[in-house]
């Protein structure tokens, strides 16, 4: 431990670092102008205390000039005030720029995506797959309360070269390097993290799927508290999702096959859906947990009565029943599908 601290002070004496270069030099001057002004003036004017001589020292350097206190001595204007004049102005200087420096390199390092982040309950969005994809999601999941605009936002990506201007003004976070590794996944603190979205990079290649398996493994086997929605193309990369430990699987080209039968079938229904699922317009589709026992009827009447219109049944073991029989019983566990203007707390 000796030695430790022995290198320590040595490292230090001999290549101080820029700051306390600069620090101690500020120092030397405050107490050098103090001094000085205290030494010459204070026979003419015994009234003088060490504040008053300070106050001097730091109002000549900032250039302020307010003449409250003045050296009015020879030996106090011209070998006092003009050293701290030429010097203390020069090193104030010398110090902020170093100051602006600082945070100059620091906002070029978010923007680059070198930053680490300590954060907590925030969104992780991994791959950037267009800037109004992202914008999207972002503006979907700021109009409902369970995320609203509060939520601090991760970008991973290992492609982008600097964050997109509309995203910095969105107040979102990049880091950039590769999604799989711990080193990127603990920049972006994904053991803190309250929900993760993974996004095909490349919604033209089926092998992007491949990516997004990897980086769901790498999230579930660090922190599988993590509520992740990964994206896929290929439907037979759902099995390995989910073997993976995803949370929820949103397979795209399967729900492009549904909206363009659907819309054969019925033309206008991908209006209608649309409605349903943007929450920036009409209403939306919302599954409201239940955690008491009784018939569907009462939970219906009970929606109702808050402007809800109740569809059905989403059962934990993920099964889906619509319109079920007023006596069908609701235990707990479950969740009903809602119509209505805005999220309901749970039954």
């Amino acid at each position: 431990m000796f030695q430790v601290i022995q290198y320590f002070m040595k490292s230090m004496v001999r290549n101080p670092p820029e700051y306390l270069r600069v620090l101690v030099l500020m120092l030397a001057v405050l107490i050098y102008g103090t001094t000085g002004f205290l030494y010459f003036e204070l026979p003419a004017n015994p009234d003088l205390s060490w504040a008053d001589g300070l106050w001097y020292t730091i109002v000549t350097i900032a250039t302020v000039g307010y003449g409250d206190f003045f050296p009015k001595s020879l030996g106090g204007r011209f070998l006092v005030g003009w050293p701290i004049m030429v010097f203390g102005i020069g090193l104030l200087g010398y110090a902020l720029s170093m100051v602006a420096a600082a945070l100059v390199t620091s906002k070029t390092k978010e923007i680059k995506g070198m930053s680490t982040f300590k954060l907590s309950d925030h969104l992780v969005i991994f791959n950037f797959a267009g800037l109004a994809k992202v914008e999207r999601i972002l503006l979907e999941l700021a109009l409902d309360k369970a995320v609203g605009t509060s939520m601090p936002v991760i970008l991973v990506d290992e492609q982008l070269d600097e964050l997109p201007v509309e995203l910095q003004k969105r107040g979102v976070h990049y880091v950039r390097g590769n999604p799989t590794r711990d080193e990127t996944l603990q920049r972006a603190a994904i053991d803190q993290a309250q929900h993760a979205v993974i996004l095909t990079r490349d919604p033209t290649d089926p092998a992007s799927d491949n990516l997004n398996v990897a980086i769901a493994l790498a999230i579930e086997g660090r922190c599988k508290q993590v509520n992740t929605v990964v994206e896929c193309i290929d439907p037979a990369s759902e099995e390995l999702l989910r073997k993976a430990g995803c949370d929820r699987i949103v397979c795209t080209s399967r729900f492009d096959a549904h909206f363009l039968s659907q819309e054969l079938l019925n033309p206008g229904v991908q209006e209608v859906l649309g409605d349903l699922l943007s929450s920036g317009q009409g209403q939306q589709i919302y599954l409201v947990p239940v955690s008491s026992v009784g018939a569907f009827e009462s939970f219906s009447q009970r929606c109702r009565n808050k402007g809800h219109m109740v569809l059905g049944i989403s059962c934990p073991d993920g099964k889906v029943n619509l319109n079920p029989p007023s006596e069908t019983p609701v235990t707990a566990g479950c969740r009903l599908v809602t119509i209505g203007p805005s999220r309901l707390d749970a039954l």
